[in-house]
């Protein structure tokens, strides 16, 4: 380098030349520019960044708003005597919440230790953590590991309860909020307590389970306050994935997490290496199938009973809250709800053993298949296959086939061939069902007839293999057959139409109004002049047609719309037709769509309660999780039918057990009245009876309206379960008469004409309601008349009876009324054309007085679906449970 003075002076002079200086200014000056704009850079992004922050910060729900308590929580179901007799849950809301007293300290401490160890040192944030998360991903590439707190994750779970389904910017936005308001909660509520309960209360623990109470009845069945500290290491490790780590379905995996639980807690203090020790020499996981394999199945299929339970409950809450369907939904499986139910579990048990037991039920029981099909056909399109089309399958081929057969084993080459057919062009099986169900069919109801509280319910035989499937004692509707004789013509008769049950009737050839014969199944043959009583008896249908032709199916419609049946119309459009049940074949059962069992079991409860009906309930209230009242469900009571006609009702009905056609269902110790039914072509067969305590009604009959084999027991079996469980339910109680009332009174009359008897009339003794004792004296067997019997001569106290001569032997000519009104009156024929071939009549006993000598076959009806076809009254019935 030369620095001598001439270059010395060059160097000089070019530094400080015009030039250079211009230069060097013109780099100070960019450098000035550089860096105010850096700073005008860092300002506007501070700027933003505050900006951004105020703004998520104002966006964040407000502090005074957020709820942490737990969203949903199951409701539970209580018997009649406050035990638990069932759960009910949505999917998310299996919760049982506790108070932090009831959660141990090993469980408290397991969760702190494996999910946020400073949980009872940092102010809702772990800074700590928020740092070693961060190194963490930045030398690994992986921001996988988490830094949330338990107070993040309780607000998370409760608060911002769409993270699920979020994108990065909105993950990012919720993080931020969740760190602001965990600041602000913990300023608020001051108690680590309380955002723990909450906390303990809401985490998702796999199999369903919401909450430490729920996950550990579940997994040890079990309070939570009763865990060992193994136990409570295991849900501990479920939390960071209830999948992964269930500790049912991946113990190993819950295994592993565990030990990373009892590690943290003996690093943290709460455990020493003794109790470390032990836990981990301890079979949980053994205990946990055990008890797995005890309970899995508890409670996971609703009864026939909560079936119908919950379905009141839904409406009620529509109808007296004004909730919507949704609305009501959500109450009643995720809103904690206590309902008190009216079931008397004892009562339930006996019925389900005797259901359950093949004993009562004929030994030739088949199976009807219940099929369905999902194939994938070759061009990518999914198509369904019902049991309906199955069926149609096999009929093009044989017209009788039928989805009956006598084992699965006989059912699996229909299935086969059905199934090879259908997948011929290469289709696949997508889904696949086949359910069978043991046939013919029986459902029950037991009612107390004081209360309308419904006792026990049995909707089926067989096993129940799902919750809300179909309920034959409510939701099916099938023929009533001749127990509708009893509500629909003789109580109305008795009580405004001064029938008694003295009051007689000619049993001889009758036609409907449309000309068809109405005949008896007695013997096929007619029996004379016959009292209500002796009708009721021996269920005589000309009786029960002639008494309500003449007190009008309108007041029969009239009063079983008042004994509580909603399914029977005076006006109804089926498939473009018009329908009516204000039909003469009314008296025998002869409906349209038929009655549900429960139904039919409320109105003979109504008798039973001198009279009064009561809508029958299954609950009798619904509190909230607070133990407020949502609903008080007082029973809605109607006066019906006066106690004296319910008396004279019951009176003869105790007959028809003593010596009618119900002899087979006398109880020892205990008085029983009741009425057989049973349509002509024996596709339904019923008793309603009741006791001075209860009522009971029983059907039995096949899903698919087949007729009932006259071998066997098929047509008794009924009979043999009714007998049977009301039977044990009255073991233990006091035997007590069906009480008279004071408006009865008991009078000898003539057995012919039902007056006051002379000496040449056969009598008998009867009840009567005081206001229609008869005050005529009987003429017909007198060889005198009294002056103030002149004008009896064509009366016999209430019954209109016709005088007839005792000389004459000629029965009435066929059509002819006893009032001698002409039946054949050119009105028009009754759709449902019952011929009378005592519908409801016999109880299908082999052997017994209601049974037929020879079956008549059925007479064509009318247009009426389910009317009376003769032999049948609503054989055509719709497919049992639409």
């Amino acid at each position: 380098m030369n620095f001598g003075k001439r270059a010395t002076s060059k160097k000089r002079n070019a530094l400080t030349s015009r030039s250079t200086m211009v230069g060097n200014k013109a780099h100070v000056s960019f450098l000035r520019v550089i860096f105010a704009s850096l700073i005008a850079v860092f300002v506007l992004c501070a700027c933003t960044g505050f900006g951004a922050v105020r703004g998520l910060i104002d966006n964040a729900p407000e502090i005074s708003d957020v709820n942490i308590m737990p969203i949903g929580a199951a409701t539970f179901v209580y018997d009649t005597e406050g035990n638990q007799i069932q759960k009910l849950t949505a999917p998310n809301s299996n919760r049982m919440p506790v108070t932090i007293d009831q959660i141990p300290l090993d469980l408290q401490h397991a969760v702190v230790a494996i999910e946020d160890e400073r949980f009872y040192e940092h102010n809702g944030i772990d800074i700590r953590g928020i740092i070693r998360a961060g190194v963490k991903g930045i030398t690994t590439g992986h921001f996988s590991e988490g830094a949330s707190t338990i107070t993040q994750q309780l607000l998370k779970n409760n608060v911002f309860t769409g993270w699920t389904h979020e994108s990065t910017v909105e993950r990012f936005k919720r993080k931020f909020q969740e760190q602001y308001l965990a600041i602000q909660l913990e300023k608020q509520l001051k108690d680590k307590n309380v955002i723990l309960e909450n906390y303990l209360n809401t985490i998702n623990l796999g199999a369903g389970t919401y909450g430490v109470q729920a996950a550990s009845h579940r997994y040890f069945d079990k309070d939570v306050q009763d865990l060992t500290l193994s136990e409570c290491t295991v849900l501990a490790g479920i939390t960071q994935n209830p999948t992964k780590y269930n500790p049912i379905t991946h113990p190993e995996d819950n295994a592993e997490r565990r030990q990373k639980v009892l590690k943290n807690m003996l690093e943290q203090g709460y455990i020493t290496q003794e109790q470390h020790d032990e836990v981990l020499a301890d079979n949980v996981y053994e205990r946990i199938q055990q008890t797995e394999a005890e309970t899995a199945d508890d409670n996971s299929v609703y009864s026939y009973y909560i079936d119908e339970l919950t379905k009141q409950v839904i409406q009620d809450l529509q109808d007296q809250k004004g909730y919507t369907s949704q609305q009501a939904y959500n109450a009643l499986y995720s809103g904690g709800l206590q309902i008190y139910c009216t079931q008397d579990q004892n009562i339930q048990q006996i019925c389900d053993e005797e259901y359950q037991d093949p004993d009562n039920f004929p030994s030739g029981s088949q199976v009807s298949l219940d099929y369905a099909l999902t194939l994938k056909h070759p061009n990518g399109e999914e198509e369904n296959y019902s049991k309906e089309m199955m069926k149609a399958y096999f009929q093009e081929s044989d017209s009788d086939f039928t989805l009956l057969f006598d084992s699965e084993e006989d059912a699996q080459p229909y299935i086969d061939s059905y199934k090879e057919h259908l997948m011929a062009d290469g289709s696949t099986v997508v889904a696949e069902k086949a359910i069978y169900t043991p046939q013919p069919q029986s459902s029950l109801v037991v009612m107390d007839q004081h209360t309308g509280y419904v006792k026990a319910l049995v909707g089926g035989r067989g096993e129940k293999t799902a919750s809300l499937t179909l309920n034959r004692a409510t939701n099916t509707l099938r023929q009533p057959g001749s127990t509708f004789k009893i509500v629909s013509t003789y109580a109305p008769a008795l009580d405004v139409c001064d029938k008694t049950l003295a009051s007689t009737y000619e049993d001889e050839p009758f036609e409907y109004e449309g000309g068809r014969p109405v005949k008896n199944w007695l013997t096929n043959s007619y029996g004379g002049t016959t009292t209500i009583r002796d009708a009721i008896i021996n269920s005589v249908n000309v009786v029960a047609v002639k008494c309500l032709t003449e007190i009008t199916p309108e007041l029969g419609y009239e009063y079983l719309k008042k004994f509580g049946f909603t399914t029977i119309y005076d006006y109804k459009e089926i498939n473009g037709k018009i329908y009516s049940d204000v039909r003469q074949p009314l008296a025998l059962g002869g409906i349209t769509l038929g009655v549900s069992n429960l139904e039919l079991t409320a109105a003979y409860a109504a008798i039973a309660n001198e009279g009064t009906y009561t809508k029958p309930i299954f609950y009798t209230k619904i509190l909230d999780s607070d133990g407020n009242t949502v609903i008080d469900n007082t029973p809605e009571t109607t006066s019906v039918i006066k106690p004296s006609t319910a008396y004279l009702l019951t009176s003869a009905m105790e007959d028809v057990v003593k010596e009618g056609t119900g002899t087979r269902l006398k109880l020892s110790g205990m008085p029983v009245a009741g009425k057989t039914g049973t349509t002509s072509g024996y596709n339904d067969v019923w008793f309603a009876g009741y006791t001075p305590y209860y009522t009971c009604a029983v059907w039995a009959g096949y899903d698919d309206n087949e007729k009932l084999p006259k071998s066997g027991i098929y047509r008794s079996y009924h009979q043999t379960l009714w007998k049977k469980i009301m039977g044990r339910i009255h073991e233990d109680l006091k035997e007590k008469d069906f009480e008279m009332p004071s408006t009865v009174e008991k009078e000898t009359v003539c057995a012919t004409t039902g007056l006051r008897p002379n000496a040449g009339c056969p009598t008998i003794t009867e009840y009567f309601d005081k206001t229609t004792l008869p005050t005529k004296r009987c003429n017909k067997h007198s060889n005198y008349r009294r002056s103030d019997d002149t004008e009896s001569n064509n009366e016999s106290s209430g019954s209109n009876q016709r005088e007839e001569n005792t000389n004459n032997t000629t029965p009435p000519t066929t059509g002819e009324n006893p009032n001698g009104n002409n039946t054949n009156n050119n009105q028009p024929e009754n759709p449902n054309g019952n011929t009378g071939d005592q519908p409801g009549g016999n109880t299908g006993q082999p052997g017994t007085p209601e049974e037929p000598t020879t079956p008549t076959p059925p007479v064509e009806g009318g247009d009426q679906p389910g009317g009376n076809t003769g032999d049948q009254p609503g054989g055509d019935t719709p497919q049992p449970g639409t």
